[in-house]
């Protein structure tokens, strides 16, 4: 079989620059420029050869018409820039080959018309003019890379983060935390700036003030801002989205790699790996929709919901998300989708409409509940009635206070011979005969009697009585102390629903009000005819017979004109000169008389924020949300068997919430932490952690102490549950991520070696492989990474064990080992005679599978070495190595992850994901 490899040697990524309607790149040698409007591409100028480096980047001047032109060799000193001025009058077909200006340089670029600032290769900053002279030197803050933010400024790189620096000044103006930035893409405006790092984008203000945070698993090619302030970008495979606000999306999938030089409207213009102008298509829908509603701009919204094919469950997801179901109930065409936006938003009567075309139970079921909820026990009433829920129904009548329903109810379950049902709706109505006639037909005569006796029905009673008989049947006693339980009568039987807050009309409802309703009366109706009939219903006086007399009487019968006259009773003048000022549109003063109730939206639970917010397992574990948290915990470490984390996850999530009672006749009340209660909000708030990484390194200490007296297997739990524990940190600097990665790797040496020393114990000693096989795991051992105290012991071990086996050379190496770590006197004495032995005869009387000079790792599950140079697979969370045929197994010392996983990587700090 031949397999073809492909390497790239040369830099992909083109040296371009765009300004207005032009794209300057360099192509083969030559300075080529590209006019987007008439796709005119000439070459307008040869460059100067000699280096055997591609152009790195470019910065063009407009005003001078130059061009910086920066070379980055593989030893950075040798980094070099060339300043060039553009031919005015070039010849595309033999473009001249102008002198250029080259300097020793790492990046060039240009600060103002006649200066550009060269960061040069012992990273200071000079200031240079057009003949390339230098005119100042400039002290900046550390920094390895410079790029242009504006005149007069620049962004200075370090190692983790980006430094606005105002050079005339000489001084920060604002900084924010990236690391490894590759390039910086200012929108049109200079309002806002992409950072673009290998797998991450953070997109800020002028200020460097971060607005959103984007991750990628691919690395991040290039990207240009939209006209309309969306940042579109480029991943190996895929045209992206950024909306300031956070939101990201595909727009489509490449085949190969392009580099986006502009977009505008629907086109993306780019250059491939060939360094060739190509304009794709997209469709800007879906972002220009999510941009309109981030700013408000509700006609356009409801312009794309009429006209653009946006019904789709990423969309009526993300309205849900953002909390507007409302708007996605407008544009929804399946029943079943409408029904369940309906009930989240609460407008009962669309959830109405939908329940009746859907017409199933379990609709009329969650409509009666959130009905209910609401106070609106008329349609509680019609779910009931769907779902023949006679016994709900007949509850909902008794606390209406619905006595004659009631009574129908009772007759209903009369008719269905339902007499559990027949009896309790006659104890609502407080029937007693109804309730003897019941207990007698059924055969309960005893009680029927006593019913009847109690509550003075005597004639009734007499009868029951007499039936009774003497000889086989036991008349029952009258409690002379019973007393009547009737139920109130209801003094004000409800007739209507709960009353309602009033709340303002939501947007979209809004929109199609004034569009609809509005817009039409606005177009039909006089003005001139409004003080006759519209005002004429609210002024006639329809008042009753107790003594009002109507509105008619007392005018006459031509009181009001005779139709539709207008008589001169009204003294209005029309020409009533007002200032400009007050000006008032036709569809402004409509808005507060056309609106109708709209239900306030249910609004996100704090543990809801606490997921939106963080990717962090932790937080959804303190939310309540174990699923995501299972999820995330698979993809950045790899965890498939959460049996061992079921304990944890109760612990943590426990520590999640307070509780306190506010009133004592009330349920208690639950409060939500934030661990950044300072600038949480409403929206921004993440769970205070109770679990801190100084909680387990107290526990190490334990670890340890277990260890020295030689309780191995309880230490190894210990140990486990520490490592276990790592991935519910949340911490908030790089060293204390460095600390808790290196908790991770003590725990995993000692799990592996103290794992092995438990299972050399088991092995017998009869026959002489096996005494070898014992001496191999215990040299084995002294390669782990312990402290000094045990390493004490498990070179004593070691060294015990090969003396007896007479492998007097490796013997005396551990011999050497433990005197290096200062045993004590006693414990020295004794190696050092050991040592002396050795030492007379340093030869090795077996062969055995162990070279401590070459290095090697501990497979946790044969307990065998893999040398250096040997394929190993890793577990993703603790770093235990394997031999490949144990990977896709359950790994040894974790007891939870997949050995060789492909994971992100442990993430326990919102560092992590900048």
């Amino acid at each position: 079989m031949l397999c073809e490899l492909s390497l790239t040697l040369e830099r992909e990524r083109p040296a371009y620059a765009v300004h207005g309607n032009m794209l300057h790149y360099v192509k083969d040698r030559f300075l080529r420029q590209l006019d987007f409007n008439s796709s005119k591409d000439v070459a307008v100028m040869q460059l100067r050869s000699g280096s055997k480096f591609p152009v790195f980047n470019m910065s063009y001047n407009p005003a001078e018409n130059a061009v910086l032109l920066c070379t980055r060799a593989s030893n950075l000193e040798n980094s070099t820039y060339d300043l060039y001025t553009i031919p005015k009058d070039a010849d595309s077909q033999n473009p001249d080959a102008p002198e250029g200006k080259r300097s020793s340089g790492l990046t060039a670029v240009w600060v103002a018309r006649n200066r550009f600032a060269v960061l040069d290769r012992m990273h200071s900053l000079l200031i240079k003019n057009l003949k390339n002279e230098i005119t100042k030197k400039v002290q900046v803050p550390n920094c390895d890379e410079i790029f242009y933010a504006g005149t007069g400024n620049l962004l200075l790189r370090d190692a983790d983060s980006i430094t606005l620096f105002d050079v005339q000044q000489k001084r920060t103006l604002a900084s924010v935390k990236i690391s490894k930035v590759k390039y910086v893409i200012w929108s049109a405006d200079m309002s806002h700036v992409a950072l673009l790092a290998k797998h991450a984008i953070v997109i800020c203000n002028r200020k460097l003030d971060a607005l959103c945070n984007i991750h990628e698993n691919i690395r991040v090619k290039s990207g240009a801002w939209d006209e309309s302030g969306v940042f579109i970008y480029t991943t190996s495979n895929h045209i992206k989205y950024a909306v300031t606000t956070g939101d990201h999306g595909i727009i489509r999938t490449l085949d190969l790699p392009i580099y986006v030089t502009r977009v505008k409207g629907n086109n993306v213009y780019c250059l491939d790996r060939e360094c060739r102008p190509r304009v794709l298509t997209i469709d800007p829908t879906e972002f220009k929709f999510k941009l309109a509603l981030i700013n408000r701009k509700y006609d356009e919204v409801l312009h794309m919901v009429r006209n653009a094919k946006l019904v789709g469950q990423s969309i009526i997801a993300y309205l849900q998300k953002k909390g507007y179901p409302e708007v996605a109930l407008h544009f929804v065409k399946d029943e079943k989708t409408r029904f369940s936006l309906a009930l989240e938003c609460g407008n009962i009567e669309i959830a109405l409409e939908a329940a009746k075309a859907l017409d199933d139970k379990n609709c009329w079921e969650k409509l009666g509940e959130v009905a209910l909820l609401q106070g609106n026990h008329q349609i509680v009433e019609m779910c009931y009635q769907r779902t023949k829920n006679f016994d709900k129904l007949s509850f909902l009548y008794l606390i209406t206070g619905n006595l004659e329903k009631l009574r129908k109810m009772m007759k209903i379950a009369e008719i269905r011979k339902d007499m559990s049902g027949h009896y309790q709706n006659a104890l609502y109505l407080g029937d007693v005969s109804e309730r003897v006639r019941i207990l007698k037909n059924c055969g309960q005569k005893s009680l029927a009697y006593l019913t009847a006796a109690t509550h003075g029905l005597d004639e009734e009673a007499e009868s029951l009585k007499e039936t009774f008989d003497p000889e086989k049947e036991t008349i029952p006693d009258i409690d002379p102390n019973a007393k009547l339980l009737q139920p109130p009568a209801p003094i004000m039987p409800l007739d209507t629903n709960w009353p309602l807050l009033t709340v303002s009309k939501g947007f979209f409802e809004g929109t199609i009000a004034s569009k609809g309703k509005g817009g039409a009366l606005a177009a039909d109706i006089d003005i001139d005819t409004v003080g006759t009939e519209g005002w004429g219903e609210d002024a006639e006086l329809q008042l009753d017979e107790d003594g009002f007399v109507e509105a008619t009487e007392g005018l006459g019968d031509d009181a009001l004109g005779k139709g539709q006259e207008e008589g001169g009773g009204w003294d209005v003048e029309e020409d009533l000169e007002l200032p400009p000022e007050l000006d008032i549109s036709p569809g402004a003063a409509g808005g507060a008389e056309d609106g109708f109730f709209v239900p306030p939206t249910k609004g996100t639970s704090p543990s809801q924020i606490w997921c939106n917010n963080s990717q962090l397992p932790v937080d959804h574990i303190l939310a309540g949300s174990f699923e995501t948290a299972m999820r995330l915990l698979h993809d950045q470490v790899g965890v498939i068997q959460f049996g061992p984390y079921k304990q944890l996850f109760l612990q943590t999530y426990a520590r999640g919430r307070t509780t306190y009672q506010a009133l004592p006749c009330l349920p208690s009340m639950y409060g939500y932490p934030n661990r950044n209660w300072k600038d949480a909000g409403l929206k921004n708030g993440v769970p205070a952690v109770g679990l801190k990484l100084n909680d387990l390194i107290q526990r190490l200490q334990l670890c340890y102490q277990l260890t020295t007296v030689g309780k191995f297997e309880e230490a190894v739990e210990k140990f486990r549950s520490i490592l276990l524990s790592v991935p519910l940190l949340v911490v908030d600097n790089k060293q204390e991520i460095a600390e808790a990665q290196q908790l991770i790797t003590i725990c995993r040496e000692y799990i592996v070696g103290l794992s092995m020393e438990i299972e050399r114990k088991k092995l017998p000693k009869e026959t002489l492989e096996q005494q070898k096989r014992i001496c191999e795991m215990a040299a084995y051992f002294t390669h782990s990474n312990l402290q000094p105290v045990h390493m004490i012991l498990v070179l004593r071990t070691a060294l015990n064990l090969f003396f007896k086996l007479k492998n007097f050379k490796t013997a005396a190496t551990f011999a050497r080992r433990l005197l290096e770590l200062g045993p004590k006197p006693e414990v020295a004495q004794q190696t050092r005679k050991i040592l002396s032995a050795c030492e007379k005869n340093p030869t090795d009387a077996y062969q055995l599978n162990y070279d401590m000079h070459n290095p090697f790792d501990i497979c946790a599950a044969s307990y065998r070495p893999i040398y250096r140079g040997k394929p190993v697979e890793k577990c993703p969370l603790s770093g235990a190595c394997y031999s490949p045929e144990f990977k896709g197994q359950i790994c040894r010392v974790t007891t939870v992850t997949e050995i060789g996983k492909d994971v992100i990587g442990l993430r326990i700090s919102p560092l992590q994901f900048r």
